[in-house]
């Protein structure tokens, strides 16, 4: 059989609010998540034994990847299965930056264990590929869905949003780390605000959409920002496009997006940050197109 290849895309929280720790460690959230049309690629065919190769730009940043979230996830599939670890080959083509607020490792989990159902022939319902997710944390179940959900609790009690319209946006890493874990510690040692879920909007265009965003936050851009300077930078210089319309921290960072009110104006604003920032990534993409 011929490999099965998907898209795992980028994970962008379009707004994130963000409760106080628990006394799990845990802190309750409140997002609207959308997924973009780029992201990685990851691939699966029949092997004599479970592993995994990694390419692409972003592939030498992963280092060892015997505890790749793939990797943890395919195994808690067979286990869950009951046929041991899955004799695949498994190719992640790496093209999202790392630790980047992307949800890149979670997303790249979601679509090998799709395409390993598919190629395995298993019998496991969406909801139990979901429960199979989340071994590699909150985020999995989100990511295995790959569609627009407001996402609450733990980031677990997932509700479908199919009317967000594709909102055309400029992703933007500035090419540094922002490690998730630092950027939770730095908030709860400020003010903490609360994981409130605001009314959906009245009307569901694209500047209505942008308009009722730009009302809400990301609870963590002040502590990653304090953290990592370059993420100001680059709120300053998407912010700074034509048409620009709202420009966010996505997740912990330290990747930012800007929202603009036309797919053209997207295009156009990549290229000037393209060109005027080359060490930077930059993509421009629609969120909430739906995936596979």
């Amino acid at each position: 059989m011929p490999a099965l290849t998907a898209l795992a895309p980028a994970k962008i929280n379009l707004f994130l609010h963000v409760g106080a720790v628990d006394a799990e460690g845990y802190h309750p959230l409140s997002s609207l998540v959308a997924f973009a049309d780029v992201g990685d690629r990851v691939s699966v065919e029949p092997a004599d034994r479970l592993s995994l190769t990694v390419a692409g730009p972003f592939g030498g940043g992963l280092g060892a990847t015997d505890d790749n979230l793939i990797l943890r996830a395919l195994r808690q599939l067979g286990e869950t299965c009951g046929i041991a670890e899955p004799k695949l080959k498994v190719a992640l083509d790496k093209r999202l930056p790392i630790a980047a607020g992307l949800g890149g490792g979670s997303s790249d989990a979601g679509a090998a264990l799709k395409l390993a159902r598919d190629l395995l022939a298993l019998d496991l319902s969406d909801a139990a590929l979901e429960a199979v997710a989340g071994v590699v944390g909150a985020d999995g179940p989100m990511c295995l869905r790959m569609r627009t959900a407001w996402a609450e609790g733990r980031g677990d009690v997932l509700t479908d949003e199919p009317c967000l319209p594709p909102l055309p946006a400029v992703l933007f890493n500035p090419g540094v780390p922002s490690p998730t874990g630092a950027v939770y510690r730095a908030y709860d040692a400020g003010p903490v605000r609360a994981a409130d879920r605001p009314a959906p909007p009245g009307d569901w265009s694209i500047a209505a959409v942008i308009e009722w965003l730009s009302a809400q936050r990301n609870d963590l851009e002040a502590p990653a920002l304090a953290l990592t300077p370059a993420i100001g930078a680059a709120l300053s210089v998407v912010a700074a496009t034509d048409q620009a319309a709202l420009t966010r921290m996505s997740g912990s960072g330290a990747t930012v997006f800007g929202l603009y009110p036309s797919d053209d104006a997207a295009r156009s604003a990549a290229r000037a940050l393209s060109a005027a920032h080359p060490e930077a990534w930059v993509k421009a993409a629609q969120l909430s197109v739906k995936q596979r």
